[in-house]
């Protein structure tokens, strides 16, 4: 199987509402908020730091995730709308979703939230090690460590902050 992630910028990828319905009958409903949300335009993860990137699957979409400004905290970006299909899941394609917007994440901030949800998703990301941190919205927490040599790329307060709407 061939996986591909790729940066989703302009539209939503046609396949997003058969993702919907997945994630709807697992009773989750943050796949039809990011679809109501750049419907709307209240989220197109297009100001600094964010992105929205998809995980294809030999070119089938296998899964969604994104990264935006976290507005609960000052210098940090929050994973948000984070799923995978069923099927797709236990094959390393959420890991790699997740890797990448981590490796995006890591020149631009040096802390990264994310609401867990359930206790699955929580072994998730404990296993890329976030810590529990169960405060502001968020169930947990990660330190990113920077690819620079440079001393000052580790200082927090050069993350990006979020703007006021």
């Amino acid at each position: 199987m061939t996986i591909d992630i790729r940066q989703i910028r302009d539209r939503l990828p046609q396949e997003i509402a058969d993702l919907e319905s997945e994630a709807r009958r697992e009773g989750h409903r943050h796949v039809a908020r990011l679809i109501d949300e750049w419907s709307t335009g209240a989220a197109r993860f297009d100001r600094d730091g964010e992105r929205l990137l998809g995980a294809y699957a030999d070119g089938e979409l296998a899964g969604i995730g994104g990264m935006t400004a976290e507005t609960a905290m000052s210098g940090a970006l929050r994973m948000r709308r984070f799923y995978i299909r069923p099927a797709m899941r236990g094959r390393g394609i959420g890991r790699m979703l997740a890797l990448a917007l981590l490796d995006h994440a890591r020149s631009r901030c040096g802390i990264v939230t994310v609401h867990a949800g359930n206790d699955r998703a929580a072994r998730f990301w404990e296993s890329l090690g976030f810590q529990p941190y169960g405060r502001k919205g968020h169930t947990h927490l990660l330190e990113l460590q920077h690819k620079s040599d440079d001393p000052a790329a580790s200082d927090l307060r050069r993350c990006v902050t979020p703007r006021s709407p």
